[in-house]
């Protein structure tokens, strides 16, 4: 028999925190059978505040652990029950937790103590100890705002670029966009590295296949989303989708009577 899929309870963040936590979600998992994910690339980053059976991630037992911005899948097995809150942090809400350049980061997942210190296991603890799901996530929503109102501020270049990277699902070019701030091409790219992790061109290919499992999600068709997206053609689609996802565009599941047909 196949595990069950865990229960969770998102949140919707508080206004103080949206520029920096795109999704709060407590979960509960209790397989019956180990399962191994593939966990797609995301334009953000992860922290799981976790207790319980530890995840796999990589090979690697963590129970709570922090990410930074990936370019490729992440391999996760889960084989115990366990439980926790999911975080995921815009890049500049990861470098205001943090408090490290996220290139560090970049591609990478560690024991959230080694960027949080004793914060991570005082928060993981804290959350164990509260009963409710929606206890948990006002909890930890309670947590976040006030460590991340001692980090760093991004650079509003940086921060202008990234956001015309979101607004055009990817599209926009880097030459374009440093041509806009006045900086070079170079430049541009390291400011990137610094405070998202990854480069503006591998940061707009995460952006465009984020937009296209959303499309897809919806009930949109592969060939129409793969040119709304702006996919050379499917091909160029399906290797996108191997190397970020760990899939391929017809294994997404399509939500019933989505909307992504009319926005096409």
């Amino acid at each position: 028999m196949s595990a069950p899929g865990p229960a969770m309870v998102e949140a919707v963040p508080g206004a103080a925190l949206r520029p920096y936590v795109s999704r709060l979600c407590a979960y509960r998992e209790e397989p019956r059978t180990p399962e191994t994910r593939a966990e797609a690339a995301l334009p953000g980053a992860v922290l799981v505040l976790g207790f319980g059976a530890p995840l796999e991630v990589e090979g690697r037992p963590l129970t709570a652990f922090a990410g930074g911005l990936a370019d490729r899948y992440t391999l996760t097995r889960v084989s115990g029950p366990g439980e926790g809150v999911e975080v995921v942090l815009t890049p500049f809400g990861a470098r205001r937790l943090y408090g490290l350049p996220m290139r560090h980061l970049t591609n990478q997942v560690v024991p959230a103590e080694d960027v949080l210190g004793a914060w991570a296991g005082t928060a993981a603890e804290r959350l164990a100890a509260t009963p409710t799901p929606r206890d948990r996530l006002a909890l930890a929503e309670r947590l976040l705002r006030e460590r991340l109102s001692a980090g760093p501020d991004p650079r509003p270049e940086v921060a202008w670029a990234w956001e015309r990277l979101l607004g055009t699902g990817g599209g926009v070019s880097v030459s374009a966009l440093a041509a806009t701030l006045g900086w070079s091409h170079r430049h541009l790219v390291s400011r990137f590295h610094e405070e998202v992790g990854l480069a503006p061109k591998a940061a707009a290919r995460v952006i465009r296949f984020a937009r296209a499992v959303r499309l897809l999600r919806g009930g949109a068709p592969i060939a129409r989303v793969a040119a709304h997206c702006g996919f050379y053609d499917q091909a160029h689609m399906n290797r996108e989708f191997r190397v970020l996802g760990g899939t391929t565009p017809g294994q997404i599941r399509p939500r019933p009577e989505g909307p992504a047909q009319a926005m096409l």
